[in-house]
């Protein structure tokens, strides 16, 4: 990455100067009196009465007729795998995704030059992504202690479906930028996923315990959001021409990693119940059709294709085919700012 390249440069004698990104705005300032390390409750899971455990509609299988036969019981049982699923996949995204990027953030070893106060506050995204992963597992853990009910894929060796899927990518980079996948997959998640928590809390058919964790996770997420909005425009410019040109295509791949559904978990559950594989291929092609998943995405991922234009990153040809190709475009392009349409004219 660029920091390289400035390295050894002034190794070789060449002066050059330091270059100035864009102005970084912190939004940590209060983070003392609003982080939910700092200052929430650590909340405790208390089962209600018929109360759902997690919203039918963000898990459509459980609406499929092959399910819904099953029973009313059944369907309440694999929305709780569901919730035990989206707890763990947010202990797995935040320990194995979002810590490790920012860790290397605010030591320095990012490969970007940054603000010294983007630095710094890279070391409170840590403590709150540790904190969330902590309440996510161990609120986890309470459930199954609650309900009686163990997450069925606890010790299964399949991991996140978002692991294999960046190893895929991975391994399409030239050798030396590979890793720059990592922290182009934390900058989407962390830019999206506030959208994806803003939801659930909202929810009142969901047990009160169970909306409070979500939005404590929420209003972290916000603050982060803006934060790697900041990262991703120091990013862009940061990579070379040819940098850019071998990442841009396979952002679409990295924002499908994050938002597309873990059919293989879902598999699992499916069978579980006792569905045949036949009827689990039905029951998840069923429940999400491709062009549902695909106006799923680049509607989720619409403010993100936004930020990519601004920095420039769609003015490379094969970048922008590859973002029409996943379909991505018009969905950000609907946008009252216009900045898809400026750049990619």
């Amino acid at each position: 990455m660029y920091v390289q390249r400035f390295e050894e440069q002034l190794l070789r004698g060449v002066s050059v100067e330091r270059p100035c990104g864009p102005e970084y705005v912190s939004r940590f300032e209060r983070w003392d009196d609003l982080a939910s390390v700092r200052r929430r409750p650590r909340r405790h899971f208390a089962a209600a009465e018929l109360e759902l455990y997690f919203p039918p509609e963000l898990y459509p299988v459980v609406l499929h007729p092959l399910v819904a036969a099953k029973g009313d019981a059944v369907v309440r049982g694999l929305l709780l795998q569901r919730l035990y699923d989206y707890l763990e996949f947010t202990t797995e995204l935040e320990t194995l995704a979002v810590i490790p990027v920012a860790t290397k953030v605010s030591r320095g070893r990012s490969g970007l030059l940054l603000p010294d106060r983007m630095m710094s506050d890279a070391y409170k995204i840590v403590t709150d992504e540790a904190w969330h992963a902590q309440f996510s597992h161990e609120f986890t853990c309470e459930i199954e202690a609650e309900t009686r009910v163990p997450w069925s894929l606890r010790g299964a060796c399949a991991p996140p479906a978002f692991l294999s899927r960046l190893d895929e990518i991975r391994a399409r980079l030239p050798h030396g930028l590979r890793g720059a996948e990592g922290l182009l997959f934390a900058i989407v998640s962390e830019t999206l996923i506030s959208g994806m928590l803003s939801e659930i809390p909202r929810d009142n058919r969901l047990p009160l315990s169970v909306r409070k964790i979500i939005r404590d996770h929420a209003e972290d997420e916000g603050r982060h959001h803006v934060y790697f909005r900041s990262l991703l425009a120091h990013l862009w410019p940061a990579l070379g021409s040819t940098e850019q040109a071998a990442i841009g295509p396979l952002i679409p791949k990295i924002i499908y990693a994050f938002l597309e559904p873990d059919y293989v978990q879902t598999a699992r559950h499916l069978r579980d119940i006792g569905l045949s594989d036949e009827q689990v291929h039905q029951v998840v092609t069923e429940s999400w059709p491709t062009g549902h998943v695909e106006s799923g995405v680049a509607a989720a991922a619409a403010q993100l294709t936004r930020y990519l234009a601004e920095v420039g990153a769609l003015r490379d040809k094969e970048t922008y085919a590859a973002f029409e190709e996943f379909g991505l475009l018009q969905s950000a392009s609907d946008a009252p700012d216009g900045a898809l349409t400026r750049v990619a004219g």
